[in-house]
């Protein structure tokens, strides 16, 4: 009889056990909704790596000065911290939580070669409550409404494909089996340019699934501010452009052969792959006032609220910054420096 009993509460406390376990399982990966039209970074942000990421006054990067890994600091760079040990790209924000591809993770520092960490991973915006979406290699991420879209190559694939997943890790889907950049969203729907039969300026639309082509250019990493598309000109020497949907006008703004570029409130930043003299420029989103901003080739030109970010290329560091609209002032981004410092002598 006793035996029983025993038996009978063993069986009740399992019971109990596994009822808590699948409530624990299930609150981790439950995620409120974000509201309509929400992204999780900006165009600019993405094509450029996604390395910085503005949400609510915070600014979350990667810390180069400590192996990429995930620090954020209030957008005028005080109270910089750790968030966790995550080396990461592809960042997005919304609600409470941050989004973005691991490529590493320094938890594991020995183990690396067996332990596979890298993957599309959501944490909450205090760094805690590490969940995997996908263990795969991501190229581009982004946060639209309540999906997480991006690239990774397939087996056997030629190109990188377009994926989708939710938030909540539910509806997984391949959304093309072609590469379709995902970075530059508004409203629920995607402009990128096209990379099979041409490059002209398409949207798709993720409610519906529909595709439309919008204009019959060649261009590249199309860029979205207001009603205006700036892109690198294919059509005319890598030069930059802005395309406004409105009247369907295109004006040049610098006939530079532009590698890469960021978009500020009233500036675009970009970087001119001349071989005898390549350089950070800036000039006004109208294409007034070029100015000079350094001499060299730069690259991950990232753009906060406040600052514009950037490093030499082929170099993690040193970092630097500059106001993002205010006079151009270059610095070495020494607060990341510093607060990597004090975490490795932690």
């Amino acid at each position: 009889m006793k035996s029983k009993t025993k038996v009978t509460v063993f069986v009740i406390l399992l019971t109990i056990i596994l009822i808590i376990v699948w409530i624990l399982n299930y609150l981790s990966s439950r995620v409120p909704d974000n509201p309509a039209g929400t992204v999780g970074n900006t165009a600019g942000n993405l094509n450029n790596g996604g390395y910085f990421c503005e949400s609510d006054g915070v600014v979350y990067f990667a810390n180069a000065y400590d192996d990429g890994t995930l620090y954020c600091m209030n957008s005028d760079e005080t109270d910089i911290r750790k968030l966790n040990r995550s080396e990461v790209s592809g960042l997005n924000a919304a609600g409470n939580y941050l989004y973005y591809y691991q490529r590493n993770s320094s938890s594991y520092p020995d183990f690396s070669f067996i332990i596979r960490t890298f993957g599309l991973y959501r944490c909450k915006k205090d760094g805690r409550g590490l969940y995997c979406l996908d263990k795969s290699d991501c190229g581009t991420v982004s946060l639209i409404d309540n999906t997480v879209y991006y690239t990774k190559p397939v087996d056997g694939a030629k190109t990188l494909q377009l994926f989708s997943i939710g938030t909540d890790k539910k509806n997984s889907r391949l959304v093309a089996d072609y590469l379709m950049n995902p970075a530059n969203a508004s409203g629920g729907i995607i402009y990128y340019n096209g990379t099979v039969e041409n490059h002209h300026l398409l949207s798709y639309d993720t409610a519906t699934g529909q595709e439309n082509i919008v204009k019959e250019y060649d261009m590249w990493n199309p860029t979205l501010q207001g009603q205006s598309i700036y892109f690198i000109d294919l059509e005319g020497d890598y030069r930059l452009c802005r395309y406004d949907m409105i009247d369907d006008s295109i004006t040049v703004l610098t006939s530079d052969k532009v590698e890469a570029f960021n978009l500020s409130s009233r500036y675009v930043y970009y970087q001119t792959f001349d071989t005898e003299t390549p350089a950070l420029w800036r000039i006004g989103t109208d294409g007034s006032n070029p100015e000079l901003v350094a001499e060299g080739t730069y690259s991950d030109i990232s753009v906060t609220s406040q600052y514009v970010y950037f490093r030499s290329f082929a170099a993690d560091v040193p970092m630097y910054h500059t106001p993002a609209d205010g006079p151009v002032a270059v610095s070495a981004f020494d607060g990341a420096s510093q607060a990597a410092f004090k975490e490795m002598s932690k």
